[in-house]
């Protein structure tokens, strides 16, 4: 059996335990807050990052992983004598990332023109545990023996369903990212208006706006339980974990079963978002590219 590395990034919110127990190495973003810069997963956990955003006097700005980071990753799995690496990726059109690998890639191959490790980069189109998950059954696939190629095409058909949605209680931050005006951010806040939005192939929408926070709820698990795969598992993340039970039993009884798993939202997440964002992350029907 080949030697293989699967990697990722930190966007991949993939908890810590389920990372090491299928050897998932983790590139991780940088954050900066208030003058001061921070590495994701080193300084700080998901939680600890949501307060400090929640108590922050300024917005976060996240600096993507960059082609230095990657190549000597690279090398360093050169020389220990990897001969298969798959990376999988944030949303490459949400992220440099992407692109910073693949010029590490070229930096990599015409610094060590004779190595034969192979190095394959997949777009995941997506955020957070929507491809962290698909990590770990990756190298399940490779120790199995399955051919790179495969999991490729496995990953590929997988994020060409994959769907997250999410809505946030405070629209400060969301304000800041672009994804709704400031007026309408500041009538929002005013008003209790929850937009609900959805990140399908990389591209943000806002899908519906509720008044009130236990209407939001409502509309949140319709909106799933409309677009969702019956019977698939589904998953539900917050940056709050005042909002874990709440969403958990709502789903529980829109759909008619228990969520796979509840995670605290990462920083990357969390930096555009804000501090208060509820969000599930399912199985949706099969798009074309």
């Amino acid at each position: 059996m080949k030697k293989f590395v699967v990697m990722t990034d930190s966007a991949c919110d993939l908890p810590q335990e389920l990372a090491d127990k299928h050897h998932i190495d983790i590139m991780c973003f940088k954050i900066a807050l208030d003058g001061e810069g921070y590495t994701e997963r080193v300084d700080f956990t998901s939680e600890e990052f949501s307060e400090m955003l929640r108590n922050a006097k300024g917005m976060p700005t996240t600096s993507q992983v960059t082609k230095f980071e990657f190549f000597e990753q690279f090398e360093k799995y050169h020389q220990q004598g990897v001969e298969q690496v798959l990376y999988i990726c944030i949303n490459a059109t949400g992220s440099g990332t992407y692109a910073a690998a693949q010029g590490a890639v070229q930096e990599f191959r015409e610094e060590y023109p004779d190595s034969k490790m192979e190095i394959t980069i997949v777009d995941s189109h997506s955020y957070s545990i929507t491809y962290g998950l698909e990590c770990c059954r990756a190298e399940e696939m490779l120790s199995e023996g399955k051919p790179m190629e495969e999991v490729v095409e496995y990953l590929n058909d997988r994020f060409a369903r994959m769907e997250l949605v999410l809505t946030a209680y405070s629209l400060k931050v969301i304000r800041k990212s672009g994804r709704i005006s400031a007026a309408a951010a500041i009538a929002g806040d005013l008003l209790g208006i929850r937009p609900i939005f959805t990140l399908v192939d990389g591209v943000s929408q806002v899908v519906k706006k509720v008044r009130g926070d236990k209407a939001v709820v409502t509309a949140f698990c319709n909106h799933v339980k409309s677009h969702m795969t019956p019977g698939t598992k589904y998953y539900v993340g917050v940056t709050n974990p005042e909002y874990r039970e709440e969403y958990a039993e709502a789903l529980t009884k829109a759909i008619g079963y228990p969520p796979e798993m509840i995670i605290h939202l990462g920083s990357a997440v969390c930096s555009n978002t804000g501090p208060d964002c509820a969000a599930a992350l399912y199985e949706g029907q099969k798009r074309e590219r």
